[in-house]
């Protein structure tokens, strides 16, 4: 094991690094956080993650298999840096990103800016459970639409909404297309096509990513004209593939080349899996069996098929489970049957509700960037680096998370 000392950072790593000032084991006790260096491929590996437990040092490959905690429990380690992975302390950061050393430095905000792009059903309620939930940790919501008169109106309607026994509310302000991405928190809500009522379209995601790819890959590349250094937040569905797509995009250059100079992974998150789990939950009140799942139950996956729910982490019944995920899959058809278009919790629960929880670094449903694809799972983020919740799997839920897994990596 190498220690190392960079900008008053402490750091270690497995193998040697040239060109880093040399540090000691016994400098640990005057430094707080600790960084371990890694190597790894930037097309199928993270930038950045929470060292969470001591088997995520030894890991060669990364897939789903994340997801499932190691039974092993002696890795040999000095017992100074067991401690802060215990304490959350140790921030993995893959040294094969050329901007790896301005992850050392974050200075957290105590309130963010969020910019919202779209202002469709999805767009415009998103914007509202913002203003009506977000005044502790947002000062501010950008609103952008093509539509002159469309923003105007959401302009008016947002700020009017107010209440005196509410101590704050995030001001609503008008953005111009060069100022979208001066924000801490880029909300792609754009949309080019949005099913129908009563059509019936035999895949309706990847109908939705034929034409959505499209925009996103013009946002993603001027995120990386900008130097945007948020989150890139992606709503509008299909999320996990248009989290690849942004990325693809966005680290691209001019020579068709991948290089790495555009957004990283985990500045990119797709919020799609929280209605999800909230429909799992609201199904669970009519299964026997599944009302644990509020508390107990885990969604992973995308929003829509090859979605998994998960009855009880720890005690896991597969064809309890199996209902709930049918169930939950088709709640937006019991919408749709009504005549109506089921946006309204998709909007709450993915869109407001989880971006306000990643911003508070609370946990949340969404797709971060597991391998070489963008799939859901549990994460928080401590100090803007991304936690993705582990478990000791269930030999069966590990094999539906692996099929997932790959079915996603098939697509794009």
């Amino acid at each position: 094991m190498y220690f190392y000392k960079i900008n008053n950072q402490f750091a270690f790593s497995l193998f040697q690094i040239d060109g880093l000032q040399i540090g000691h084991l016994q400098d640990l006790h005057s430094h707080d956080k600790l960084y371990y260096l890694f190597k790894g491929n930037p097309i199928n590996t993270r930038d950045t993650y929470v060292v969470s437990h001591e088997d995520l040092l030894f890991i060669h490959k990364e897939d789903y298999n994340l997801l499932n905690v190691s039974d092993n429990k002696d890795y040999n380690l000095p017992i100074q840096v067991v401690h802060k992975i215990r304490e959350k302390k140790v921030t993995g950061i893959n040294i094969l990103f050329p901007n790896w050393k301005d992850k050392l430095v974050y200075t957290k905000k105590k309130k963010y800016k969020i910019n919202v792009l779209g202002l469709g059903d999805v767009g415009s309620t998103l914007a509202i459970g913002l203003r009506l939930l977000g005044g502790d940790i947002l000062d501010e919501i950008g609103i952008y639409s093509r539509n002159e008169s469309t923003q105007k109106r959401w302009f008016y309607e947002l700020g009017q909404i107010y209440s005196t026994d509410k101590k704050s509310f995030p001001k609503v302000t008008m953005c111009s297309y060069d100022d979208l991405f001066h924000c801490d928190f880029f909300a792609f809500c754009a949309s080019a096509f949005i099913p129908p009522v009563g059509e019936k379209i035999a895949d309706v995601r990847m109908a939705q990513f034929e034409k959505n790819s499209n925009i996103i890959d013009l946002y993603a590349k001027e995120a990386r004209k900008r130097n945007f250094k948020g989150i890139f937040g992606v709503v509008s569905d299909p999320v996990d593939l248009l989290c690849k797509k942004a990325y693809l995009s966005s680290n691209t250059n001019g020579d068709g080349h991948f290089d790495s100079l555009g957004l990283s992974p985990s500045q990119i998150q797709g919020y799609g899996l929280g209605v999800m789990h909230g429909r799992a939950a609201f199904y669970s009140n009519f299964v026997d069996g599944a009302q644990g799942y509020p508390v107990n139950g885990r969604a992973f996956g995308p929003h829509g098929k090859g979605l998994i729910i998960a009855n009880n982490i720890n005690d896991y019944n597969h064809e309890l489970s199996l209902t709930l995920t049918d169930k939950t899959i088709k709640a937006n058809l019991d919408v749709r049957a009504l005549g109506f278009k089921p946006y309204i919790a998709p909007a709450l629960s993915s869109g407001a509700l989880s971006i306000l929880a990643t911003l508070r670094g609370h946990w949340n449903f969404s797709a971060t960037f597991l391998g070489d694809i963008f799939m859901g799972s549990k994460n928080r983020r401590l100090d803007n680096v991304i936690e993705m919740e582990r478990n000791k799997l269930d030999p069966v839920l590990l094999h539906r998370i692996e099929e997932t897994y790959n079915y996603l990596r098939s697509i794009l």
